[in-house]
């Protein structure tokens, strides 16, 4: 929403189109294999705030070596969410910036250039093992109940067995050399962290046979040629990380400094996975959820990262989430989702939203969309009520009764907005009289009387005094006024439309 990304971006000063330096630069980069879901939408958040709170630089980077699982559209779809959520980069692949492509196909020759570099100071080799042979291998290791690793075979090949190699044109891929000699590495989150990966894989490849360089890899180069000093990334990369340090350490480049996001659960304990459709940002947006309360969202399952306030607030503007980020606060510890309290956070923002008059154009166009949607053939026929005032008075109305902007078109809501096309058929024992005289006072009544607390009462004696079942006369209202059998209170349809339109619909009725 337009809104949302204006709110997002007044406050940024310095939104960088130039190379500047600075002492903190994060980088968000994801992979176009799928949708941006919630997982990753926490890990962008938390590179936003971190760079915003620094005053740093946050850059978004697609990773797309691996060229067999790109969807088409995904790139296109995952920056829009996230301007869409309001975090917005200053360095991206639309943008462009000083340390570009930041499309890693569009990076092949600089990572061609760096693995040049490892094979001519040894910390790199050619490896000419066919898929097959590395096949048997895997077989083999889980035949023995052992876990499947390269056995480094093509490491120990002579310079002159690997020219022949090169020269018969041999089909080859690049291998880095995992040092057999563990070392911590400090974690900001977790700590220090110790992971032995030469026990549980092989030399890595680091350039495929195809020229594209495998993640890892490229992970590391471009963060050294972006000169990224800070990554925030899923607790999953966690045991990768030796790895990275090693490749920093064969080019002799200093490393970033490392910290590792706790898991987010669903509410039950079980994993987030891509698989779940209704962990996708796309779906949030479908259901009529607002980005600040989605972010807010995030942040709740767990995790911390945030100093608490004293107060009882829950929902917090994006200046608030930049001035309360402390990296120091988040928890190693995997946090829930709870479902219920999107809903709660989106009822705020919806409120927050109406309180400031500037963001009512936008509110009721936003509204007004989505009722043609809801009701095409009403809307071809003009039976919709969809003028600005109406739309406005009707989101005052329901916004501590609804958590999301859908909720208006809900059948039992249907009445806001359509009007009956035709009059019902009444008894004229029943109480057509009185349907006609009830119209004639209700023109005298002062507009400011139609209120739920005056009409409520008011519509009760007047049934009385005219010798009406006071149920009878709700059912002939509420058939009037809005078409349907259920619905709020006949007393809340009348405030919500005003005295003008619940004439209007009434005179319709009336000979």
């Amino acid at each position: 929403m337009q809104r949302n990304i204006l709110r997002a971006a007044s406050f940024q000063v310095l939104q960088r189109r130039f190379f500047k330096k600075h002492h903190v630069r994060v980088r968000f980069a994801p992979s176009p294999t799928g949708h941006l879901h919630l997982g990753g939408l926490r890990t962008a958040l938390y590179n936003y705030l971190f760079a915003r709170s620094k005053q740093g630089a946050f850059i978004l980077r697609i990773e797309d070596t691996d060229q067999t699982r790109i969807v088409p559209g995904a790139i296109e779809k995952l920056q829009d969410d996230l301007l869409w959520a309001g975090i917005i980069s200053d360095e991206d692949p639309i943008r462009g910036g000083p340390v570009g492509p930041y499309v890693q196909s569009a990076r092949l020759e600089l990572y061609r250039e760096q693995a040049l570099k490892l094979l001519d100071n040894g910390s790199a080799y050619y490896c000419f093992c066919t898929e097959h042979r590395i096949e048997l291998l895997r077989k083999d290791a889980l035949k023995r109940r052992q876990v499947p690793k390269y056995d480094n075979r093509c490491r120990h090949y002579s310079k002159d067995e690997v020219k022949e190699m090169l020269r018969k044109k041999s089909t080859y891929c690049i291998r880095f050399k995992l040092s057999s000699t563990p070392e911590s590495f400090h974690d900001m989150v977790y700590g220090e962290v110790l992971h032995d990966i030469a026990k549980t894989e092989g030399d890595p490849v680091i350039v495929k046979s195809d020229g594209y360089p495998t993640y890892h890899f490229a992970n590391v180069v471009d963060d050294h040629l972006m000169e990224i000093s800070h990554v925030l990334r899923g607790v999953e990369w966690q045991v990768s990380t030796p790895k990275h340090i090693m490749l920093y350490k064969a080019f002799g480049w200093n490393p970033p400094a490392y910290g590792h996001l706790p898991l987010i659960l669903n509410s039950d304990g079980s994993k987030l996975s891509k698989r779940q459709g209704d962990i996708d940002i796309e779906s949030f947006r479908k259901q009529g959820i607002f980005p600040l309360a989605l972010l807010n969202y995030v942040i709740s399952a767990g995790g911390g990262g945030f100093y608490k306030k004293n107060n009882n607030e829950d929902l917090h503007s994006y200046q608030e989430l930049i001035k309360q980020f402390d990296v120091s606060k988040i928890k190693a510890n995997s946090g829930k989702l709870m479902p219920e309290k999107l809903l709660e956070l989106n009822k705020l923002e919806i409120v927050n939203l109406l309180r400031d008059e500037e963001n009512h154009s936008i509110l009721i166009e936003r509204v007004r969309r989505l009722v043609l949607k809801a009701f095409p053939q009403q809307g071809n026929d003009g039976n919709l009520q969809i003028d600005d005032y109406h739309i406005i008075t009707t989101l005052k109305w329901a916004q501590n009764r609804i958590s999301t902007f859908n909720d208006l078109v809900k059948t039992d809501l249907a009445f806001l907005w359509i009007v009956p096309v035709s009059a019902p058929s009444i008894n004229q024992n029943e109480c057509s009289d009185a349907i006609k005289l009830l119209n004639a006072e209700l023109a005298e009544m002062d507009v400011n009387n139609y209120k739920t607390d005056w009409i409520g009462p008011y519509l009760k004696e007047f049934a009385n005094k005219k010798g009406i079942p006071f149920a009878a006369l709700m059912k002939i209202l509420r058939s009037i006024l809005g078409g349907v059998k259920d619905g709020p209170p006949v007393a809340e349809m009348m405030e919500i439309l005003g005295k003008d339109r619940t004439l209007l619909r009434l005179r319709r009725y009336v000979p």
